[in-house]
C-alpha cells in the first residue's frame, strides 16, 4: 500500500493545510475543558474573584493583611499600592474610582497601581502567605492546637471584629507570627490563594462593589472565550472534512483511472492472472476501501495522537496525583485493541477474496441465466450462490462481532475511568488538595484521551483491510504488459494495399509444455480474401488474434508491407484492422454509437451503407427509431445473428486496410450469408480479407483458403486446388456438401 502514497503527491499542499487545521482543532478541544474548570473554581467558587491580591483595600483591610507579612513582603505591597484619599478629588480618576469602589467617599483605599500579570504573580502569593499566617495565629490563640487545611472556609468572616483588633495585633512582636507562618508555607499554595480570595471577596464587599457583577462578567466571558473556542473548533473540522473527502475522492478517481488505463494495456496473457470479476472488485471494493480510510484516517490518525498527547500533558498540569488512572485507562485500551486486532485481522485478509467470489458467482449466473433456465439447475445456482455469499456473510458477522464487542467494553472502560476518577478526585477535594473544577477538567481530558486510543485502535483495523485492498490494486498496476510497443515505433504506410505475411510463425500460450501453431507461413494479398478453415482447436482463433498483436509470435515473425507489426505501436497497427470477433459484442446505447465506435466521425448515411452491406438494415426498419434505436447492455435486446451483423457494420464502418472476421458469419443463415458476402466483396475493394470460418458455403469462393490440423498448414489454395490436393479440406467438404457440389 506505501507504493501508493506517490498518488498522495498532488494533494500534499491539501493534506499540510487539513493537518494545521487538525493542530487548530485539537487545540480548541483540549483548552475547553480549562475554561470549564475556571468557571468552576473561579467562577463558581471565588465569585469570579481571579487573584487573591485585591484590586482595591480600605484603609483597615491593608493594615490587617500587612500586619501579618514579613517586612520584605510589606515593602513589596507598599510598592504595588497607591492610596486613595476620601473626598479629595485633585486626584487623578477620583470620580471613576469613586464610581467603582463607593466607600471611597467614605474612608481612604489602597488601589493597585500596576495591574500586569507579573506584578499579580509576585502578589497573590504574598496575601495567601498572610492569610493562611492570620488563620493559624488566631487558631492558635483559640485551641491552642495546630489548625488543619481542611478548615478553610472564611466565607463568613466578620472584618468589623478584626478591624478591632488591629491596635492590638500590631503591637504583637513580628516574632510571634513565625511559628504560625511556618505553618502557613506547609499548606499547599493553592489552598493558601482560595482563602486569600475569600478574603478579597470580603474586602471588595467593604468597598460596596457589587460581586454578583464581578461573578456573571467573568462567567460570561469565559463561556465567550468557550464559544469562539467551540466554533473555531467546528470550523476547522468541517474544513479538515472537507479537504480530506477532497483529497480521497481525488486519489480514488486518479486510481481508478490508472486501474482502467493499465486493464486496457492488458493482453490476453494478462487477462488470464485476473478474473473479470476481481479486476472490477478491485476498481470498485478495493477502491472505497482506501477512500474511506483516506477520509478517516486523515483525521484519526493526525487528530487522535494530537489529542492523546495533549490531554496526557493537560491533565498531568492540572494534577499528577491521579496519573497513574489515565495509565490505568491506556493499558486497558491498548489490551483491548490488542486483542481485536489479533482475532479480527485474519479475517479482514480473506474478506476481500470473497467479494472476487461472489462476483464471480453472481456475473456467471447472470450472463448465463438463459443456459441455466434451460437446463434446469436453478436450484444448484442457488446453493452454489449460497455457498459463498454464506461464508462472506460469516466471516462479515464474525468481524463485526469483535467489533460490536469492542464498543461496550470500550463504554465500560471509560465509565469505569470516569468513576475512578470522581472516588480519587473526591478525597482529594476533602482533603483540600484538589478543587472541584480541576477534577471535572482532569475527567473529561480522561475522556479524551481514552477516546483517541479508540479512534487509533478503529485505523488499525481499517489500514490493514484498506492495504490487503492496496496490495491488490499495486498488484494490478505493477503488471509489465506483456505486449508493450516500440520505443521508436514505424509507421504503417497510409493510401496503399497493405501485404499481409506470416513469416514461419509459431505460438504457445504462456505456461504450455508445446506450441499450438507451428512455422506458419502464407502471404494475404490486398484486393482478395484469405479463408481459414480448420477443425475445432485447430488454431484458427488463435492465428487471427496474433495479427492485432492480442498474442505476440514465439517464433518467426507477422509483416504488414515488410514492416514487423511489433514495430508498429499497438494504436496504429489497430487503427488500420477492422476486427468481427467470433462472439458479438455490443455496448449499451443505440446501434448509430455502436456502429460509431469504428468511426467517431462517419455519418449517418455511412452507417447506413455499412448497415446495408453488412445485411442489418431489416433490423433498421424494425422501429421509428432507425439507427437511434436503443441496444441493451450486452445487446441482450437483439438476437445472436443482429449481434453479428451489427458487429461487421461496426468494423466496416472503419474502413480499414485489413478486415478480419473471426467466424462471424456462424449465426447468419445461408441466404444472409450468400447476400453479405457478396456485399462485402464489392464494399472491401483493395482492403485485405481474413475470414476464419467453419462452413466450407462461406469460403468456397475465396482467392486463397488455409487448412489447418492441430496448428499446422496442411493445406494452402483455392477450393478446387485443396479438393484435389488436400485430403483434410475434402473431409470437411464432404461433410458439408453433396456430391453434386462438390463437382461445381
Amino acid at each position: 500500500m506505501i507504493k501508493l502514497a506517490r498518488y498522495l503527491k498532488p494533494y500534499v499542499g491539501v493534506l499540510i493545510l487539513a493537518i494545521l487545521l487538525l493542530f487548530v482543532q485539537a487545540l480548541s478541544d483540549l483548552n475547553l475543558p480549562n475554561f470549564m474548570s475556571d468557571i468552576v473554581n473561579v467562577g463558581i467558587q471565588q465569585n469570579g474573584i481571579e487573584h487573591a491580591a485585591p484590586e482595591a483595600i480600605s484603609e483597615d483591610g491593608y493594615t490587617f493583611m500587612t500586619t501579618f507579612m514579613t517586612e520584605d513582603d510589606q515593602n513589596t505591597v507598599s510598592e504595588a499600592y497607591d492610596l486613595i484619599t476620601s473626598g479629595d478629588n485633585s486626584q487623578a480618576d477620583y470620580e471613576t474610582l469613586l464610581a467603582s469602589y463607593p466607600e471611597l467617599a467614605n474612608q481612604n483605599i489602597y488601589i493597585l497601581n500596576e495591574s500586569g500579570q507579573e506584578n499579580i504573580d509576585n502578589l497573590d502569593p504574598i496575601f495567601g502567605e498572610a492569610t493562611w499566617t492570620f488563620i493559624y495565629y488566631i487558631r492558635s490563640l483559640d485551641t491552642g492546637v495546630q489548625a488543619s487545611e481542611s478548615d478553610s472556609d472564611m466565607s463568613d468572616i466578620d472584618f468589623s471584629q478584626i478591624y478591632e483588633m488591629l491596635p492590638m495585633l500590631k503591637m504583637v512582636p513580628a516574632e510571634s507570627f513565625d511559628d504560625a507562618r511556618t505553618q502557613a508555607l506547609q499548606t499547599p499554595e493553592s489552598i493558601q490563594l482560595q482563602t486569600a480570595i475569600q478574603f478579597t471577596k470580603q474586602f471588595y464587599t467593604d468597598l460596596g462593589m457589587d460581586v454578583n457583577h464581578i461573578q456573571t462578567a467573568y462567567i460570561l466571558k469565559i463561556g465567550g472565550f468557550m464559544l469562539l473556542l467551540s466554533l473555531l473548533g467546528i470550523i476547522a473540522a468541517i474544513s479538515v472534512g472537507y479537504l480530506s473527502a477532497k483529497m480521497a475522492a481525488g486519489v480514488s478517481q486518479s486510481l481508478r483511472r490508472d486501474l482502467f488505463k493499465k486493464v486496457q494495456s492488458f493482453s490476453n496473457k494478462e487477462f488470464d492472472r485476473f478474473s473479470t470479476a476481481s479486476l472490477i472488485t478491485r476498481n470498485t471494493n478495493d477502491i472505497t476501501q482506501i477512500q474511506t480510510v483516506l477520509i478517516m484516517g486523515i483525521r484519526m490518525l493526525c487528530y487522535a495522537p494530537i489529542m492523546a498527547a495533549g490531554g496526557i500533558f493537560m491533565a498531568l498540569r492540572k494534577t499528577t496525583s491521579m496519573g497513574w488512572v489515565i495509565l490505568v485507562a491506556i493499558v486497558l485500551i491498548v489490551m483491548l485493541i490488542g486483542v481485536v486486532f489479533f482475532i479480527a485481522m485474519p479475517r479482514f485478509k480473506i474478506i476481500q477474496k470473497l467479494v472476487d467470489r461472489l462476483n464471480l458467482v453472481t456475473r456467471e449466473n447472470l450472463t448465463g441465466l438463459m443456459v441455466v433456465r434451460a437446463f434446469g439447475n436453478q436450484d444448484f445456482e442457488k446453493e452454489r450462490f449460497k455457498e459463498v455469499n454464506t461464508d462472506t456473510t460469516n466471516n462479515n458477522l464474525f468481524v463485526n462481532r469483535v467489533m460490536v464487542f469492542m464498543m461496550p467494553t470500550m463504554m465500560f472502560i471509560m465509565n469505569s475511568i470516569t468513576l475512578l476518577v470522581v472516588w480519587v478526585g473526591a478525597n482529594q477535594i476533602a482533603d483540600s488538595t484538589m478543587q472541584v473544577g480541576d477534577m471535572m477538567a482532569f475527567m473529561q481530558y480522561a475522556m479524551q484521551i481514552i477516546m483517541s486510543f479508540l479512534m487509533i485502535s478503529m485505523m488499525f483495523i481499517m489500514i490493514p483491510r484498506a492495504s490487503v485492498s492496496g496490495d491488490r490494486i499495486q498488484e494490478v498496476l505493477a503488471v509489465e504488459p506483456s505486449i508493450v510497443d516500440p520505443k521508436e515505433p514505424k509507421t504503417l504506410p497510409t493510401n496503399t494495399r497493405p501485404v499481409l505475411k506470416f513469416n514461419n510463425v509459431s505460438f504457445r500460450y504462456e505456461g504450455a509444455d508445446e506450441d499450438v501453431l507451428h512455422d506458419i507461413d502464407f502471404t494475404a494479398m490486398p484486393g482478395q480474401t484469405t479463408a481459414f478453415i480448420g477443425s475445432t482447436g485447430s488454431g484458427k482463433s488463435t492465428l487471427i488474434n496474433l495479427i492485432p498483436r492480442f498474442f505476440d509470435v514465439t517464433k518467426g515473425s507477422i509483416t504488414i508491407d515488410d514492416i514487423d507489426i511489433r514495430e508498429i505501436t499497438q494504436f496504429d497497427l489497430r487503427n488500420h484492422i477492422g476486427y468481427v470477433p467470433q462472439k458479438g459484442v455490443l455496448f449499451s446505447g443505440s446501434i448509430a454509437s455502436n456502429l460509431r465506435y469504428g468511426d467517431k466521425t462517419a455519418t449517418d448515411d455511412d452507417l447506413s451503407i455499412a448497415a446495408d452491406v453488412a445485411q442489418a438494415t431489416g433490423l433498421l426498419n424494425q422501429t421509428p427509431e432507425g439507427l437511434y434505436r436503443e441496444i441493451s447492455q450486452g445487446g441482450s435486446n437483439v438476437s445472436g445473428g443482429q449481434k453479428q451483423r451489427l458487429s461487421i457494420a461496426r468494423a466496416l464502418t472503419r474502413k480499414p486496410d485489413i478486415y478480419i472476421f473471426d467466424d462471424s458469419f456462424s449465426a447468419l443463415d445461408y441466404k444472409t450469408d450468400l447476400a453479405l458476402r457478396k456485399a462485402l466483396k464489392n464494399y472491401t475493394g483493395d482492403s485485405t480479407v481474413l475470414i476464419v470460418a467453419q462452413r466450407i458455403n462461406t469460403i468456397m469462393q475465396a482467392e486463397q483458403i488455409i487448412v489447418l490440423d492441430e496448428g499446422k498448414v496442411v493445406g494452402k489454395g483455392t477450393h478446387q486446388e485443396l479438393l484435389k490436393s488436400c485430403e483434410c479440406y475434402r473431409e470437411i467438404a464432404s461433410s458439408q456438401l453433396s456430391e453434386e457440389e462438390l463437382s461445381l
